[in-house]
């Protein structure tokens, strides 16, 4: 059997054609930043390099399960982020969130959602990364923009 041939210039996200976005936002949940990875990646591989987008440090960090792991947890600590990520449920030791503060994390669950109205993003048509990731940027300053419009 041979490779399936990928003409030049086509950078591909992992392996396969799939990928997943790994987005950070602010506490009313707007964009802040993106980094895509293969849809075979582990979500932890894109943590620090989200961390170090040059936005302030936010108080705590509010994560799904796919982020926790204790490498993480402590450099977010030495930062002085609070890690609020539910643990796996392979965890020797679980070590429990607020989830009265972890409720707060539909903020991001409602960004994607809006993101993905755009039929472009939610679909995966573009074949390149330089692409796809131009046109998210595109969709979440759509979403900065409303936040700086007077819609009065």
């Amino acid at each position: 059997m041979t490779k399936p041939r990928i003409q030049r210039g086509t950078p591909i996200v992992g392996r396969r054609f799939t990928s997943k976005i790994h987005a950070r936002c602010d506490n009313q949940g707007l964009p802040l930043g993106f980094i895509l990875t293969g849809g075979e990646a582990s979500d932890y591989t894109a943590a620090e390099p989200l961390m170090e987008i040059p936005v302030a440090a936010p108080k705590a960090l509010l994560a799904d399960k796919g982020y926790d792991g204790d490498r993480f947890r402590e450099s977010l600590l030495i930062r002085g982020i609070l890690p609020i990520i539910p643990p796996r449920s392979n965890r020797k030791v679980p070590d429990h969130p607020d989830y009265r503060r972890y409720r707060d994390r539909n903020r991001v669950e409602r960004m994607f959602g809006k993101l993905k109205q755009q039929r472009r993003i939610a679909t995966r048509y573009d074949k390149t990364i330089l692409s796809f990731e131009s046109f998210l940027n595109l969709a979440a300053t759509r979403l900065w923009l409303k936040s700086f419009v007077n819609t009065a």
